[in-house]
Formats: structure tokens, C-alpha cells, sequence
């Protein structure tokens, strides 16, 4: 039997709304939860794939710590639902600009969704070491992050791989959480000068040598194989990825991805706000902040959405202002579906 997928109507996507949210994480749900609580139109669009996905639970989040990643977004999606908001499913495909200041978000199924504001949380993707056996073991026993993850490795032996300026960085944190730490340079140069000093003193061992593959025995990580054939058991191995912002859908808008100040990837910049270079278009979460956690990326969606409402709010005063110069009618709610339907010919929900 063939499994078919019930759409809610409630789900079905419109024509227009003040806001589309492209991205359907932490930051992208919280943003509409707040938007839905503004009284505003507002869809999200998730492509379902998100970062965090192979993790068996959400660590550091307050009162959530240890939910399992797919019911944190269950549970935001039946929040924003509850609101009024609504979130479908798909991949956007590209942005434009319409002679309206609004923009058009094309989903890569064909479907079109017209918006007057865009807040972009679609996360990033981490570009990691091409290595046999660790992308399978992402998120699992090879972690990258010590706030994360930290704790479900403490006491173990863990290696870390050289793969970016942040790696001795990287030891030294997760020195934190055992005192059995291996420092593998593998393609980069052994440590010297002031970094060796620093891993000496606080006993983490630096072998040297490419590694080859990852040793998985039973579905567990083992050991760090190197090139000469020797074998380094270890229990964890913390990489630093290269994190690169998904955001190549916003190019239409002259909008791309930078290197980030840190040179551990590629973000898209913003103000404190989330506001970008873009007119109309905020992001949160990892697109912009590389480092940001689960708790952060949501704030950063509040935070976004709140910006987003104030300058939707001054937009519609400056058109009300105008109407009462020419002598129209009060500014009230039959009005302010007109300005809607008149911006992007749809209709805010609720009035």
C-alpha cells in the first residue's frame, strides 16, 4: 500500500502574508510563533532537513534539555499552528524582488508564495573532512561542539581532528570535559611555539600523521586510523567543520554569503536586529550567527520577528497618515486589508 500524506487545509499554502519565514528550526519557528502573536499573516517553509537531526537530543536548552531534536519542532510547529500561523512543507528555490517592494518566493515544486517581509532561518551546512567513516558517525560519537555534546563524551577518550584555524582551540575546550585528549594535525602543521606549549601543559597529546578512516566496531567509534596503518583508540572524535550559511536561494536579491570574522565559514551579515544590507529581508539562527545554539537561535528569531512587526507597523502608519492627508477614512481594519491586498493581493488573517 502506497502511504499518502494528509495536508491540513489549514496548511494549504496562500497567494500572500506579511511575513514568509523560510526555514523551519528554532530560529525560523520562533520567529513565526512571535509574528502569529502580532496578529500577522505568516507561513513557514521547511524543507525538513534539518542540521541538528542526527542527535539524539537537544543539550543546554532550559527545561527542554535532552528533547529529541524531531519533538522540539513538533512541538513549535503546534505552537505556531496554534496561533494562527501556518507551516508547510517544501524547498524554496529562489527569491525576487516585485515592483511592489514585496518580494515572490518561488518553492522548487513549482509553487509561488508572495510576502512583504522575509525572515530567513535556513541554517547552515557543515562542510566536513573527507574521511571514511566520519560522516557517518556526524552527530553520534564525532561531535564538533563541547556545550552540545560535551557531557554525553566526559570521561572518554577523545580525539581531535585539525581541520581549521580553531582546532587547537577546540582541544583545549574539550580538555574540559577529560583528561584523555589526542590532538590529531592531520593535514594541517603540527602545533609549535605557544599552541604546543599550551597543549603540553595541560597534558593533551598530539600525534602527528594524516589520518585515513575511522575504526567502527559494533556501530561505535573505536579508534582514529592513521595513514601508516597505526590505530589510536578513542571513544569520540570532535571536529570543526567548516560552516557555511544555506542561503544561495537569496542570490536574486544580490544577497550572499561572506567569510565570517572568525574564518570558520561563511554567514550572511545582519545588525543586533537580524536586519540585513536587504531591504525587507532579516535572518537568525546559524545563517548568520555560526555559533549559535539552539536557545540562541530562537532568541535571535524573537528578536527578528519583533523588528520585523515594528517595521511592518511603521509602513502601514506611514500609509495611514497619507490616506487621512487625502481625506480618506480613518485607518481601521477594513482599510488595512485593502493596503494588504493593494501591496500583494492578499489578505492579513483575522480581520
Amino acid at each position: 500500500m502506497v502511504a499518502v500524506e494528509v495536508v491540513k487545509v489549514a496548511d494549504e499554502l496562500k497567494n500572500a502574508y506579511d511575513v514568509v519565514v523560510i526555514g523551519g528550526g528554532a530560529a525560523g519557528l520562533s520567529g513565526a510563533l512571535m509574528l502569529a502573536r502580532s496578529r500577522r499573516s505568516v507561513v513557514v517553509i521547511d524543507a525538513g532537513a534539518p542540521r541538528n537531526a542526527p542527535a539524539s537530543g537537544v543539550h543546554g536548552l532550559l527545561a527542554r534539555d535532552g528533547m529529541p531534536p524531531a519533538e522540539l519542532v513538533a512541538r513549535g510547529r503546534a505552537e505556531v499552528r496554534g496561533y494562527g500561523g501556518q507551516v508547510v512543507s517544501g524547498e524554496v528555490g529562489a527569491v525576487t524582488r516585485e515592483e511592489s517592494g514585496g518580494f515572490q518566493v518561488a518553492l522548487a515544486d513549482g509553487r509561488t508564495v508572495r510576502a512583504r517581509r522575509l525572515l530567513l532561518a535556513t541554517g547552515l551546512v557543515d562542510e566536513l573532512p573527507d574521511i571514511p567513516g566520519l560522516r557517518s558517525r556526524w552527530g553520534r560519537d564525532v561531535l564538533h561542539c563541547p556545550y552540545c555534546h560535551g557531557w554525553e563524551v566526559r570521561d572518554q577518550a577523545i580525539g581531535v581532528l585539525g581541520s581549521g584555524p580553531l582546532s587547537v582551540h577546540q582541544a583545549l575546550l574539550f580538555r574540559q570535559w577529560s583528561d584523555d585528549v589526542t590532538f590529531f594535525p592531520h593535514t594541517l602543521p603540527s602545533p609549535s611555539g605557544e599552541e604546543a606549549e599550551q597543549l603540553a601543559a595541560r597534558g593533551i597529546r598530539v600525534v602527528d600523521g594524516e589520518v585515513a578512516s575511522l575504526e567502527i566496531v559494533e556501530d561505535r567509534l573505536v579508534g582514529v586510523r592513521l595513514g601508516d596503518g597505526g590505530v589510536v583508540e578513542r571513544e569520540a572524535l570532535a571536529v570543526a567543520p567548516r560552516m557555511v550559511a544555506h542561503a544561495g536561494l537569496l542570490a536574486g536579491l544580490g544577497l550572499r554569503p561572506v567569510e565570517h570574522p572568525s574564518g570558520g565559514g561563511e554567514h550572511i551579515p545582519s545588525d543586533a536586529t537580524g536586519r540585513t544590507e536587504v531591504s525587507g529581508v532579516w535572518v537568525a539562527g546559524n545563517v548568520t550567527d555560526l555559533a549559535a545554539q539552539v536557545g540562541s537561535a530562537a532568541a535571535a528569531g524573537a528578536t527578528a520577528a519583533a523588528h520585523i512587526n515594528a517595521d511592518l507597523i511603521a509602513e502601514e502608519t506611514r500609509q495611514a497618515v497619507a490616506a487621512r492627508a487625502r481625506g480618506e477614512m480613518p485607518f481601521s481594519p477594513e482599510m488595512e486589508s485593502r493596503v494588504c491586498e493593494a501591496v500583494l493581493g492578499g489578505r492579513r488573517h483575522g480581520l
